[in-house]
């Protein structure tokens, strides 16, 4: 049994700690602000053999409207930063688009693709975020992770197996604690130069007044998802209360009060007519879970 008592939310709305604004409840959820209260909550889950569910900012993520079983646990008040010469040590919960701004900072260079990502440190090395010519697999050098034994272990750049959208995390149930990112000594305006540049082209293609995951779908081999999904006609087409989005095809975007299941079953819709129209099978880079 775990010592500690760990706090708890009971039946909580998962949506206003998600990009996209939707999501069903979670049984238990929880914000552990430290590494000891994460043990002590994965212990408490253990018990009571229940599914545990770990996030960040929920990002990249559609819950669906019945919610989440078991217990949520966001990790968003683990979010220290070290530094120690080029490298930035940085604990899962931190925002990327934040860490990406101390290292500019401190005249590091290497994280500017990362200056409007959503989503944490955690999540990053999860999914393998990247933007604008840049990769988390180009700069990350080592990631502790707690395991399912609850042991503590350190992955070498090597050991992550990184491959497009995809770590070993996705594999081998470790729950990332903190990354350190191996960047490269710069000049701060032209550091600051290169994340302004890239914000503002994203500004100016990405529907960024409207919640979202960002990018829906993988790019396929030979094509541009956003460009068949355009050219099948469907921006402006709805599942409830999300939209595919006028301003960029690739986008789906929680528009009036959309729910898990409305991104869900959009993005089938858009599935099955890029497929009848140019078959090609687009693969989700968001991932999808919970209950219906």
């Amino acid at each position: 049994m775990s010592k500690t008592e760990p706090k708890l939310l009971k039946d909580t709305v998962i949506a206003p700690y998600a990009y996209t604004q939707a999501g069903g409840k979670a049984d238990y959820l929880a914000i552990p602000k430290s590494l000891d209260e994460l043990k002590d909550l994965l212990a408490w889950a253990e018990d009571r053999e229940l599914p545990v569910h770990v996030f960040g900012r929920l990002s990249n993520l559609v819950v669906r409207s019945g919610g989440l079983r078991g217990l949520v646990i966001i990790m968003t008040e683990l979010k220290a930063v070290q530094q120690e010469g080029e490298l930035l040590t940085a604990d899962a919960g931190c925002d990327i688009i934040w860490l990406s701004a101390i290292a500019q900072d401190k005249g590091l260079a290497g994280l500017e693709w990362a200056a409007g990502i959503p989503g944490s440190v955690g999540g990053a090395i999860f999914m393998n975020a990247g933007a604008y010519g840049g990769q988390t697999d180009m700069v990350a050098e080592s990631v502790t992770a707690l395991m399912p034994d609850l042991s503590l272990k350190t992955f070498t750049r090597d050991e992550l197996a990184f491959a497009y959208r995809h770590s070993v995390f996705q594999d081998n149930g470790g729950i990332i604690v903190q990354v350190t990112f191996k960047l490269k000594k710069g000049n701060r305006e032209k550091i600051q130069e290169k994340m302004d540049a890239n914000n503002y082209a994203r500004a100016l293609k990405q529907p960024l007044s409207w919640p979202s995951n960002g990018s829906v779908f993988k790019r396929p081999e030979g094509y541009f998802a956003g460009k068949l999904i355009m050219d099948s006609g469907l921006q402006g087409t709805a599942v409830g209360g999300v939209m595919v989005s006028t301003k960029h095809a690739g986008f789906m975007v929680n528009v009036d009060h959309g729910t898990g299941n409305d991104y869900e079953d959009l993005i089938h819709l858009v599935q099955q007519s890029v497929y009848k129209n140019y078959q090609v099978r687009l693969e989700p880079e968001v991932r999808i879970i919970g209950d219906r």
